[in-house]
């Protein structure tokens, strides 16, 4: 009875002494949780922006809004330009150039300073089907609006009422209207603002991932004035441009957001004075050479104009932008692209 007594004392020991270093082992190792963390797979978003490619849960809606945006030195810096799915960047007489900032995924709660329309802002306008907002018209641009070429609201008729003068700076660089007003003008009119406009051909994410060609982490665009020369620097954290003219970053006035681009679409376009007073005469429908700057690196393209969209082409295809933002500068094709624009690796 002894000897069991001792044997049955001695595993017990033995017992005890083997969890006890397996305790101490096992306290210098992780321990491990069972299901603690689990992949999360984000699911692809069901439909995109038409104007940007970007994902949305909700079928998009909405018409597109074109509003012209001055860019006089005493303008700036204006407000909304951040939220622009697409804007142009084009000479209006002299050496100054406007901005047609286009509207459809964000929705600025502010947008100005307003200036007045040019024939060919309207067109690229209505290239979108946009509801156009100006402030002010040349004789071309206001007889096309007496003929109902696109559905519009304009400051000559609202000033003080859907738009409002700023007491900060003098007119003509003072003229804002809000989204809410803008929208208020249509339905005063009876327009429609309900359709969205047709899709922009967008790279897939595995496409965008494969860019190639020249090096353009900066990019200079001269419009004769450097006042109004433009320079893009390639943010390789955010993998977006940030825009700069005369030496200063273009941000928000109101927010103080920074315009940030992921497509640069630079295009070369025949120019003509053709009166006393400098309006222009642009060729936008014939195309011509261009610049596709997306991520760093910039590829030569040709650009056409489809259906009143000034889009870019290689070798007779469509080229895919990157979804998010695009900026289209236009400039003249005397001196051209080749003497306009140069690029730098940093």
């Amino acid at each position: 009875m002894l000897k069991k007594w001792v044997a049955a004392s001695a595993a017990v020991m033995l017992l005890v002494s083997g969890c006890a270093k397996k305790e101490e082992i096992n306290k210098h190792k992780p321990r491990v949780v069972e299901n603690a963390v689990k992949e999360v797979k984000e699911e692809p978003f069901p439909y995109q922006f038409p104007l940007t490619g970007i994902g949305t849960k909700a079928e998009a809606s909405g018409r597109a809004v074109a509003v012209m945006v001055n860019n006089h030195p005493l303008a700036r810096p204006q407000s909304g330009l951040h939220k622009a799915d697409i804007v142009y960047e084009v000479l209006a007489e002299g050496d100054v150039t406007r901005f047609l900032a286009i509207f459809q995924s964000e929705k600025p709660e502010n947008i100005g300073p307003v200036r007045s329309a040019r024939d060919y802002y309207m067109e690229l306008a209505k290239g979108y089907d946009s509801f156009f907002v100006a402030h002010g018209y040349s004789p071309e641009a206001q007889d096309m609006i007496k003929r109902g070429f696109i559905d519009n609201i304009n400051g000559m008729q609202y000033d003080g009422t859907l738009f409002k003068r700023a007491d900060f700076r003098k007119a003509p660089h003072n003229s804002y209207i809000t989204y809410e007003n803008i929208l208020a003008g249509a339905e005063k009119n009876g327009y429609e603002m309900a359709d969205v406009p047709e899709a922009l051909p967008f790279l897939t994410e595995a496409d965008a991932g494969k860019l190639a060609g020249a090096a353009a982490k900066s990019v200079n665009v001269s419009y004769t004035s450097t006042e109004f020369d433009v320079q893009y620097q390639y943010d390789d954290e955010k993998q977006k441009y940030r825009r700069y003219t005369g030496g200063q970053e273009t941000t928000d006035l109101d927010s103080k957001e920074s315009v940030l681009l992921d497509n640069l679409f630079i295009v070369e376009a025949d120019h003509r004075v053709i009166d006393e007073a400098a309006h222009k005469e642009i060729d936008l429908t014939s195309g011509g050479k261009g610049w596709l700057i997306q991520k760093g690196v910039a590829n030569e393209v040709q650009w056409k104009n489809v259906d009143g969209k000034i889009l870019p082409y290689v070798n007779g295809a469509a080229a895919g932008l990157l979804p998010g933002k695009t900026w289209i500068n236009v400039i003249p094709s005397k001196p051209g692209i080749s003497q306009l624009v140069t690029f730098g690796a940093e």
